[in-house]
């Protein structure tokens, strides 16, 4: 009785699409808008978004270092600092293209400009992000509260 087996069959090479993060470019506002809007209604379901405007990324990120994610041209997210704190105020990836480790190679640039303990605030309900965060060496130092809920002072101590 002769036996068979199922030829297999290797893969030589992959090519991977490489994510880059870059500067922001005054021709990323328009995307960026976008993005912030609608993710930031992915994100914080429980809250009421329909007031949230585009122009809304031009307040939350004035004076502000932006850093975009980028693959193959497409922006795919973003990380925006207030450098003079070491505070990261925003980071947003487009729904679409979370848990491909575009938010972590945003926080990786971000946590590598710090020249001292960097800090954010996380929404405690956005139990997703401060899970991500405490991955990446982030700690719970203090809560409070704010217009959108109570939220996390998070801390990230430079090693």
């Amino acid at each position: 009785m002769a036996k068979f087996s199922k030829p297999t069959t290797g893969i030589s090479s992959i090519t991977v699409n490489t994510i880059s993060v870059r500067p922001w470019q005054e021709s990323d506002r328009p995307f960026l808008r976008t993005l912030y809007l609608h993710a930031r209604r992915d994100a914080w379901p429980w809250l009421k978004g329909d007031e949230w405007q585009l122009e809304d990324f031009d307040a939350a990120t004035r004076d502000e270092e932006i850093w975009v994610a980028v693959q193959n041209g497409h922006r795919l997210g973003f990380a925006s600092v207030w450098t003079n704190d070491n505070f990261l105020h925003n980071l947003f990836v487009d729904p679409q293209y979370q848990h491909l480790g575009v938010g972590r190679l945003l926080l990786e640039k971000v946590q590598k400009r710090f020249t001292s303990t960097g800090a954010l605030k996380c929404l405690v309900k956005n139990e997703r992000a401060v899970a991500f965060y405490q991955r990446h060496g982030w700690h719970i130092e203090a809560t409070g509260d704010s217009p959108d809920g109570e939220y996390y002072l998070m801390h990230y101590r430079l090693r």
